[in-house]
């Protein structure tokens, strides 16, 4: 009888253990391999008819359901008549549903891919003479004229579009936009929300917000991470009688800490020092020279304490005296009207311009003059940003 070697089950154990370490390594190689073919593939999609590589980056996130499409057309109130402008159109099919209610149709999309798709199915529906193409960026295009948006607006450019939609020169009946469903509850809220914020207490100075449903992420493709709302902006028949660049100056400092006081907001000394320094600009000399103090001192380091060469700047006992009396004043301006112990986030905008009117009654201002104003910058100006 024949005996197996001692050492075999060692030999067959290094066998298989080398044969596992081939199969793994070749696994490793197939799934490279696997993933230059699906390059290659998608490349060659995107070359074929009727396929779009949708890019998450820019929120090109596509509405597919018929019935919330439908939904969203319908609560738009549109007339015959109608233009309506739409903002991210993506492959047309809020598009195609839109030049079936409405006269004529503008769309702006920065994607070329997507204009060549969406004016191929229009053109494909005999509806080409309805559609007006702007292929720009939303933010830095000019828009013609039009009665309504209804626009499914891509997620990171939300905040800055709407304001730029309702501080803009052109009136509009109503805005239709399905939007991020956390940035549509900020833009809802009322004083005392959790989601109260400074784009909603702009927005709500010029317009009205309506909330009309949620929208599931299934809905879209690709399934965004969260899910969306659509809201409808009505422009208001009359607005209070503010200088728009002074109010968004002012919320900007009311909110960059929402829910501090304001007294702890406006006694800051970098805060003293900013409104002393735009209230001397903005005001006439007698107005802003506090104790016969100028204030308007350079940052050169080379220059001697007390003055300097051309003796525009007087000691810094002179510039803290003026500082001080400068921050009484804040003080009671906000103690006047009750506001020092009181937080942005639960004042109405009654409140809030009431606030306004008595700080620039005592030559307190917010807008920087020394930065003329850009009419491009409006939507950043009004919009959450910092």
């Amino acid at each position: 009888m024949l005996r197996r070697p001692a050492s075999l089950p060692l030999c067959l154990n290094r066998l298989i253990l080398r044969q596992q370490l081939r199969t793994k390594s070749g696994r490793q190689y197939a799934a490279r391999d696997d993933d230059e073919d699906d390059k290659k593939i998608r490349k060659k999609k995107e070359n074929q008819e009727g396929y779009i590589h949708l890019k998450k980056s820019r929120g090109q996130h596509l509405l597919t359901n018929p019935r919330v499409l439908d939904s969203i057309v319908r609560k738009s109130n549109i007339r015959p008549i109608d233009t309506v402008l739409e903002i991210g159109p993506g492959t047309g099919n809020l598009t195609l549903k839109l030049l079936e209610a409405a006269e004529k149709v503008v769309v702006v999309e920065i994607d070329k891919r997507m204009v060549e798709f969406l004016s191929k199915r229009v053109s494909e529906r005999g509806l080409e003479d309805r559609l007006t193409v702007i292929c720009k960026d939303a933010l830095k295009a000019e828009f013609p004229r039009f009665d309504l948006v209804v626009a499914n607006i891509p997620y990171g450019i939300s905040s800055p579009l709407v304001a730029k939609l309702v501080f803009g020169d052109i009136p509009f009946r109503s805005a239709t936009l399905l939007l991020q469903k956390e940035f549509a509850r900020r833009l809802v809220a009322n004083p005392g929300d959790s989601e109260f914020n400074r784009l909603a207490v702009n927005v709500k100075l010029v317009a009205e917000v309506e909330f009309v449903m949620d929208v599931s992420k299934r809905d879209f493709l690709p399934c965004p991470k969260v899910d969306s709302s659509v809201v409808i902006i009505r422009p208001k028949a009359e607005i209070p009688n503010v200088d728009l660049d002074e109010w968004w100056a002012f919320t900007r400092t009311c909110f960059s800490k929402k829910n501090k006081t304001l007294g702890a907001t406006f006694k800051q000394k970098k805060k003293v020092m900013e409104l002393l320094r735009i209230s001397k600009g903005t005001g006439t000399k007698d107005d802003n020279s506090v104790n016969g103090c100028n204030y308007d001192c350079s940052d050169d380091e080379d220059e001697e304490e007390g003055m300097n060469d051309e003796g525009d700047c007087y000691s810094s006992s002179c510039l803290e005296m003026g500082m001080s009396s400068f921050k009484e004043k804040i003080v009671r301006v906000l103690q006047s009207g009750g506001f020092d112990d009181k937080r942005p986030s639960k004042l109405s905008n009654e409140e809030l311009l009431h606030l306004l009117s008595l700080f620039n009654q005592a030559g307190i201002h917010f807008y920087d003059l020394a930065k003329p104003r850009d009419a491009g910058n409006v939507a950043f100006a009004a919009s959450d940003s910092p």
